[in-house]
């Protein structure tokens, strides 16, 4: 079998342009950004079948309706929305740092570098909010159809759910079965005994004795919601982490001229495409678990 030599200094693409258009290291990045895709869409897939198969779902506008330093102020979707607002708008500041990079203005690149980062750190921070209030919170929640969330279970420390007006909770319990307001009485106990005459009381007196014993519901729906909701939001927030971190390095690698002594900013294009890839997926997420 012969083989065949290639002369020293003979490049392996010479057919006067580039596979796709395009360097190296921006197809490595369409590469990794369309697997990363396909697991997001997985986990959305995932989340979709179940969310459709069941009829017990908590409803977002009472399960996202608080904002910070609002009180109980029942503000569905509001603060999501700033979240929401907050991502775009790094994702314009990265633009016009791509921008200024190809005309090779690093004092705009810096610029706009540090208002990306900005923008994704306050993300992170309303990110943080949004959990520890849904985690340590103490809320009711109610459901699709305006009934109470998980009925039979009941506690004094809620790990999961959001504030719901006295007002919302009263005409929830109204609207909720007598026998499984019988449960919820029997669940809360009484010295740690159960009202055993609670299928004698009225559905008056059970409503009254629910709402004196401070009622607190430990979940939102059915499980899957939470875990979903944590899992997906969390793995997407480590990408903006991750992004955070990756746009830290890329604003110091400019400041340093680095990308000057190379002759372009190529670095800052890639970093772009990653994080407007992290913003496009947000799209979806807030899609799937706020609005739907």
């Amino acid at each position: 079998m012969s083989t065949t030599a290639i002369p020293a200094g003979t490049k392996w693409w010479n057919g006067g342009r580039s596979p796709f258009n395009s360097s190296y290291g921006k197809v490595m990045m369409w590469y990794f950004l369309m697997s990363d895709a396909f697991t997001f869409g997985a986990f959305l897939i995932s989340y979709g079948t179940i969310r459709f198969s069941v009829n017990d779902w908590a409803d977002p506008n009472h399960v996202f309706n608080s904002f910070p330093f609002a009180g109980h102020a029942n503000l569905p979707l509001a603060f999501v929305s700033l979240m929401t607002f907050i991502l775009i708008f790094s994702s314009v500041t990265m633009v016009l740092a791509v921008h200024e990079g190809h005309k090779m203005n690093r004092k705009a690149v810096e610029k706009y570098m540090i208002m990306t980062i900005i923008g994704g750190l306050a993300f992170l921070g309303c990110q943080a909010w949004e959990w520890t209030h849904l985690l340590t919170g103490e809320h009711v929640t109610l459901m699709h159809d305006g009934t109470l969330a998980t009925l039979a279970t009941t506690v004094k420390s809620n790990p999961w759910g959001v504030a719901v007006p006295h007002d919302q909770v009263l005409a929830a319990l109204q609207k909720t079965p007598h026998d499984q307001l019988i449960n919820i009485v029997n669940s809360l106990g009484h010295g740690g005994a159960a009202h055993h005459d609670a299928a004698a009381m009225s559905h008056d007196q059970l409503i009254s004795t629910i709402q004196a014993a401070d009622l607190h519901v430990n979940t939102v729906g059915r499980p899957a919601f939470g875990s979903y909701f944590f899992g997906i939001t969390g793995f997407h927030g480590f990408h903006v982490f991750s992004g955070v971190i990756i746009n830290i390095v890329m604003y110091i690698k400019t400041r340093l001229g680095h990308f000057d002594q190379r002759g372009h900013y190529e670095m800052i294009e890639k970093a772009g495409l990653y994080w407007h890839f992290v913003d496009l997926v947000w799209v979806f997420v807030f899609l799937c678990f706020y609005l739907i």
